[in-house]
């Protein structure tokens, strides 16, 4: 990408993987970025909900994510859940001070009935972030994880349990009523470069894909699109999704990632490490493109986005590195 116009790069994310990648792209001086959050991991804790994904994007985006655990607000600290606790309430969901302020702001203003998406684009704002954040729908969606003791939701099994219990199935609670927000179909429709970000496959884009409306936006957007697998050598950084694809009977490696996207994105930027699958990921009609995907530090995340964000601009020639 060069020149003095940017280019517009719509990014499909969850976690902490999807974080880190809009963290490079947003470093990108050339780039205009939507990103398009997960909101299926959403929950309410004492009265108050919550938007795990959406706010690891906005204090990562707007660097005041705590380092150390991924997730968060630096500098933390945690008397009022110091006080729940010692008032006989459930605080297995650790949620800091300076996290309550940020959950109680966007409570009142959905009780208030504003527009999730509009609460989002607005905490974004004065967080100081350049980039847009988007939601997939502003209706209730809710990953829910059957185990071998019944149903959880996704933060009970994530949080609570720790991702120990076997994962039998998964469903996402509302999704086929969900409606898609103009503006996540606006921002796929008039994106240069659509990216999947590397995150978990199953809850984190999954649900994405699965919101009416979206997974068709992606397929007709005229953008190029790739999507940035979250293996490496068969594991994953940090998550669950290599122990969930396994035992729900799917690939839990690049090859695997390559089937779940197959016609919905053209590429799949894989590690170095997993060159030996290029074949197969050819074979589900992807083009497989090596690089160092691990993002430890600003420096790997800007550099990996350099190189996504420079797909789109030769399509043939990524294809003919291949």
């Amino acid at each position: 990408m060069s020149g003095a116009s940017k280019h517009k790069v719509t990014l499909l994310a969850g976690g902490v993987g999807g974080a880190k990648m809009a963290e490079g792209l947003a470093a990108l001086p050339d780039v205009e970025l939507s990103v398009i959050g997960n909101v299926a991991d959403d929950d309410e804790f004492h009265g108050l909900w919550v938007s795990p994904d959406i706010d690891t994007l906005t204090y990562s985006l707007a660097d005041v994510i705590d380092r150390n655990q991924g997730w968060g607000v630096a500098d933390e600290s945690h008397r009022a859940l110091d006080t729940l606790t010692r008032l006989g309430n459930d605080t297995w969901m650790s949620l800091g001070d300076r996290d309550f302020g940020l959950h109680i702001h966007r409570t009142m203003r959905r009780l208030r009935g504003e527009r999730p998406s509009v609460i989002a684009r607005d905490v974004a704002r004065a967080f100081g972030i350049a980039a847009e954040i988007l939601l997939p729908t502003d209706d209730r969606v809710q990953t829910r994880v059957r185990t071998d003791a019944g149903w959880l939701s996704f933060q009970e099994y994530f949080v609570r349990e720790r991702c120990a219990p076997e994962v039998r199935e998964l469903a996402f609670d509302g999704i086929e009523q969900a409606r898609p927000t103009p503006e996540a179909l606006a921002a796929i429709a008039g994106a240069d470069l659509i990216v999947i970000a590397p995150s978990n496959p199953l809850v984190s884009i999954a649900p994405l894909l699965a919101t009416p409306g979206i997974r068709d936006a992606v397929r007709a957007a005229p953008a190029f699109k790739v999507a940035v697998s979250p293996f490496i050598a068969g594991k994953v950084v940090k998550g669950p999704a290599d122990r969930m694809m396994a035992v729900l009977g799917l690939r839990a490696d690049a090859a695997g990632v390559a089937e779940r996207y197959a016609g919905v994105a053209q590429t799949l930027v894989i590690d170095h490490q997993d060159e030996g699958l290029c074949d197969e990921i050819r074979a589900h009609g992807m083009t497989p493109i090596c690089a160092h995907i691990l993002m430890k530090d600003k420096t790997d995340k800007a550099r990996l986005a350099r190189e996504v964000a420079d797909l789109c601009l030769a399509p043939a020639a990524a294809e003919a590195v291949a």
